[in-house]
């Protein structure tokens, strides 16, 4: 089992620093430590007072895990003052700490500094050219280089500029701004960005935290740092979509995603079997459109097609009587996975959805089943999405649920050329889907 330290603040509230990177560092299999810098009273409404740690006891700290346990990887987040990161700094050096995520932690979502101006220099001298990786969001990035970061071109300008401080690889996390999540890696020679949707949750508290420690974890445990990088922006991705209502204000991401995917995957499976027998005894033949048909279940938080699973093969019909060729797998379907994946950007316990024949007499059986009924038009589709193999059904179904405001039950299209019409029920289970199928006959 690697090891891997976090030197960072406490958050009382359990969403941010210590807290959190410990949770992170644990779920994803390593044997995770602490360096204390600063106690604070927080929730997610306010950091409403900060008790700084003495930098002799944090340098005791260090010493005490380091020389003893060691550490295969090591993250920085809250430092506090210019006296904390220079102790931090010395001790990476003496312990020959290689394995470096620096996180410029500066304020606090609520908007409470919680790194002191003066200390900034301290870090960009002293922390950032100990680093193999440094992990600073908009703000962050433009109090370290001073540059007003509105776009790719200046996230990719700040990351040049952080890297000449001394650090080997730098990452800039474009979450402050605009339109997708876009996540730059610069490692002194190529660019590599990383983009997720963006997700719409006021409960983001704790993100640079997760990310970074997540980053150093899986860097402990051997990746490269690419790969790191992007297993690392998955994981928050996944946390953040499965992020947690708690408290009055921004409340924390969910790292525990990650177990339940795992723990899961059998039982996703195995009620996407038991669907499927009810299916098999139900006379849905007529339902089944010429492409044939699937019935799509995802993990909780997933965020690509691997997370969902479906039946390979598709499922088809003979007669009235309806059947799969194969037993449900993970990855088995790119058309449906749209679909759920879409659906669950705006809710996500609407987990499962099964594609069945459009006609009149189809939407006319869904009415009267009193279904919630959304669509869209092939036709309206930006140029460049449809250039984009395999994005119409993202595009089409986000409009849909966006243009009526919540996640309805089926979603229809009259196609076009080369494409059947089509209708897309969807649920929270297969067999709540499967249900609201065979209500229609």
């Amino acid at each position: 089992m690697k090891r891997v330290l976090t030197i960072a603040g406490s958050d009382s509230g359990g969403g941010a620093g210590v807290q959190a990177d410990l949770k992170v560092i644990t779920v994803l299999g390593a044997y995770g430590m602490s360096v204390i810098t600063a106690l604070t009273a927080q929730n997610t409404l306010e950091v409403r007072g900060v008790e700084v740690v003495s930098p002799e006891f944090v340098r005791s700290q260090m010493d005490c895990v380091l020389s003893d346990i060691g550490a295969d990887a090591a993250k920085t987040g809250m430092l506090a003052t210019p006296e904390i990161v220079e102790v931090v700094a010395r001790g990476i050096r003496d312990h020959n700490i290689e394995t470096l995520v620096v996180d410029p932690v500066m304020v606090a979502k609520s908007g409470d500094r919680l790194l002191t101006e003066d200390s900034l220099e301290v870090v960009k001298r002293e922390l950032i050219p100990l680093a193999l990786v440094v992990t600073p969001n908009i703000p962050e990035a433009s109090a370290l280089t001073g540059l007003d970061i509105e776009g790719p071109k200046g996230m990719e300008e700040a990351a040049r500029a952080i890297h000449a401080m001394g650090a080997k690889n730098v990452v800039i996390k474009g979450g402050h701004l605009e339109g997708d999540a876009l996540d730059l890696l610069f490692d002194g020679r190529s660019t590599y960005w990383k983009r997720a949707r963006r997700i719409h949750t006021g409960n983001t508290h704790g993100t640079g935290c997760v990310f970074s420690a997540a980053l150093a974890t899986f860097l402990a445990q051997g990746n490269d740092v690419v790969s790191a990088f992007t297993m690392a922006k998955e994981f928050v991705t996944r946390a953040i979509l499965s992020s947690l209502p708690l408290g009055k204000g921004s409340g924390p991401t969910n790292p525990y995603v990650e177990v339940q995917r795992w723990k899961e995957r059998e039982a996703v499976l195995e009620d996407l079997r038991l669907a499927m027998e009810r299916l098999e005894g139900a006379p849905l033949g007529e339902l089944i459109p010429e492409v044939r048909s699937n019935l799509g279940y995802a993990l909780p938080g997933a965020v690509d097609k691997g997370d969902v699973a479906a039946f390979p093969g598709r499922i088809t019909q003979i007669g009235k009587k309806v059947m799969a060729c194969k037993d449900p797998a993970f990855g088995a379907s790119n058309h449906i996975a749209k679909v759920i994946l879409a659906a669950m950007r705006h809710d996500p316990g609407m987990r499962s959805a099964m594609n069945i024949r459009f006609g009149e007499d189809v939407l006319e059986a869904c009415r009267r089943a009193g279904f919630l009924l959304a669509s869209f038009d092939r036709k309206e589709e930006p140029q460049d999405v449809k250039e984009m193999e395999g994005s119409t059904l993202e595009w089409g179904t986000h409009k849909a649920i966006s243009s009526l405001g919540r996640v309805p039950d089926a979603i229809y299209d009259m196609g076009e050329v080369g494409k059947e019409p089509m209708i897309r029920i969807l649920g929270r289970t297969p067999m709540e889907v499967v249900e609201k199928v065979i209500s229609l006959i």
